[in-house]
């Protein structure tokens, strides 16, 4: 199935000298600017009733623009009948509080069972909007809140609101080492140079920037809040691994369990135990894509990261004499 898309609007003379391409994001915001210039080079913009294959065309305000295209289902992927743990739903956007081991898109070794296919159930429409409305990922082991948009128009303003930095993402995170102060690490992150499924600061990487700050500290591990100004994939885990505090848990970025000296025997089982990044997304805040009204989210702590975090505690008041 196919949505049929029928628009036609007059330029304003404010588009003087713009481009075809620039001009019709003006003129017709709810999609974005990528989807808009397929549908100019296939055919499917007209400029005073001719067909304009060229983006560049410039335009001088007074022409009469009409686009006719079709937006695809995503017919790739199934609905699902999953369980979603949704904390707010209007008719524009939903937002989730992710379970660990829960994959958010289809991919490779994961072809169905994923967040995508769950929304896709719960709400079919979704199945003309891009990846079924999700504006942003969590790792499969990552638990917390993601935003989904449930229209077009709401997904391009979501997707543009993150990349000016205007959605804030806070999580808490317990990381390996005694950390004395928060911080921020503005290091750039693209692929791994070798190990092709991981991420890596890396000089022609994109620009990255996290901020952290010291909420309770144990002997040998600090628990954080984080705060992203940019979205890489990775992000927290590459960044806190690369100042030598990689997560609790985190089986890729060196996470491997670091029981302090005397530890007890709960702790240590408790380290062992814990099979994913200690990562928690515990707080969104955005301007709702339609109404403008700020909006903003909590997620409570699983269990998983609750017991770790209280068995930390008890393990250093009982070695609070000790001098580490």
């Amino acid at each position: 199935m196919a949505e049929k898309i029928q628009h036609k609007d007059t330029v304003p003379e404010s588009c003087l000298g713009k481009r075809l391409d620039q001009t019709i994001a003006v003129m017709f915001p709810d999609y974005s600017r990528s989807r808009l210039k397929d549908w100019i080079l296939a055919g499917q913009v007209s400029v005073d009733g001719q067909v304009q294959t060229r983006a560049r065309e410039k335009m001088y305000g007074g022409e009469s623009i009409e686009i006719n295209a079709e937006i695809e289902a995503e017919i790739r992927f199934i609905p699902q009948d999953l369980p979603l743990n949704i904390v707010y739903e209007d008719d524009d956007i939903l937002v989730i509080n992710k379970p660990a081991g829960f994959v958010v898109h289809p991919g490779a070794g994961n072809p169905d069972g994923t967040v995508l296919n769950a929304l896709l159930h719960h709400c079919p429409q979704l199945d003309i909007v891009p990846r079924a409305g999700i504006v942003h990922r969590l790792d499969k082991d990552t638990t917390g809140l993601m935003v989904v948009a449930k229209t077009i128009a709401a997904q391009t303003n979501l997707v543009e609101a993150l990349q000016a930095r205007e959605i804030t993402r806070e999580y808490e995170a317990i990381a390996n080492g005694l950390m004395t102060a928060g911080g921020l690490v503005d290091e750039p992150i693209g692929r791994h140079s070798t190990k092709r499924t991981q991420m890596a600061v890396s000089f022609v990487g994109r620009p990255s920037v996290t901020h952290y700050r010291v909420m309770e500290k144990f002997r040998l591990h600090t628990r954080l809040r984080l705060r992203l100004e940019t979205g890489r994939t990775h992000q927290i885990r590459v960044h806190m691994s690369y100042i030598n505090h990689p997560l609790i848990g985190d089986p890729v970025y060196g996470g491997r369990p670091r029981p302090p000296k005397n530890a007890t025997e709960e702790l240590r089982e408790v380290l062992r135990g814990f099979k994913r990044q200690a990562l928690h997304a515990a707080m969104l805040s955005l301007h709702h894509p339609v109404t403008g009204e700020l909006m903003t989210w909590h997620a409570e702590i699983p269990e998983d990261f609750v017991k770790l975090t209280e068995v930390l505690r008890e393990d250093t008041k009982l070695n609070a004499t000790d001098n580490y």
